[in-house]
């Protein structure tokens, strides 16, 4: 279900807040080959099962970048969407790690706060959103993030 579209100064007032949890996407291993075919990443710690088995995580894992590219998808459920948008894209990141790996068949979700929200000269709106990625039932973090995005009015 997508976020509910807010007034520009409503989404302003929500600076500071945590905006909430996306649902859970399993990372198998059929996502994870799709990944490495189209980024033409076949390290075998990400396709190679009976190769990774024996490795340190006693399974495949999912990319990092395939962790990280699910934030479009799990930012669409959660990030509220500003009235009179025409278009938002990715400005970039200010910080990225990657905690921990994420072994195939495992599930992910997002946890979003959104940190600052500046307007910028070219009309744009400019959000800063800090972003952890969890793995279920594990106590640390696929990722965490600090990202940026521009709305367009």
């Amino acid at each position: 279900m997508p976020a509910p579209s807010l007034s520009v100064d409503a989404y302003r007032a929500l600076a500071g807040s945590a905006l909430g949890h996306s649902s859970w996407y399993r990372l198998d291993q059929a996502r994870i080959q799709a990944f490495a075919d189209t980024t033409e990443d076949w390290q075998a710690i990400h396709i190679d099962e009976a190769s990774a088995a024996q490795g340190p995580f006693g399974a495949t894992i999912a990319h990092g970048f395939l962790t990280l590219s699910m934030l479009s998808a799990m930012a669409a459920e959660v990030l509220p969407r500003i009235e009179g948008n025409t278009r938002s894209i990715n400005y970039g990141f200010n910080s990225l790690r990657f905690i921990s790996p994420v072994r195939s068949g495992r599930r992910v979700r997002a946890l979003f706060e959104l940190r600052a929200v500046e307007q910028r000269a070219s009309g744009a709106i400019q959000s800063t959103l800090g972003v952890s990625v969890e793995i279920e039932g594990e106590s640390k973090p696929a990722l965490v993030a600090e990202w940026i995005t521009l709305s367009q009015h």
